[in-house]
């Protein structure tokens, strides 16, 4: 298995934050106006909504590169069904993580 140096990672570390710097700055340049446009107000409200949904998906389901249907999507799914019911968040996530333990327990 390769190895990466400490300098390529500084590199890329380096290289990845003088780009999110430059597209905060191009932010900034942007007309206000553009961003005023309803359409792209929708999108913008969905951004997190969907990165937030395939981060869940990606930990619930991945394991390292391989998709696998393990106790975490017994847990994930009850955290669905405890959310179409309505129920309180800290319901949500003590159903999960209920579910998930025992589903990993009996396999």
């Amino acid at each position: 298995m390769a190895t990466v140096s400490a300098t390529l990672t500084w590199t890329v570390m380096i290289a990845t934050s003088a780009l999110c710097y430059l597209i905060k700055l191009v932010g900034y340049l942007v007309p206000a106006r553009w961003f005023a446009r309803e359409r792209l107000q929708r999108i913008n409200s969905l951004i997190p909504v969907v990165l937030l949904s395939a981060l869940v998906v990606a930990q619930a389901l991945a394991v390292k590169t391989h998709v696998v249907l393990d106790h975490r999507m017994a847990g994930v799914a009850a955290a669905l069904a405890a959310l179409f019911a309505k129920a309180p968040f800290p319901v949500v996530v003590l159903s999960a993580a209920i579910t998930s333990a025992i589903v990993y327990r009996w396999h």
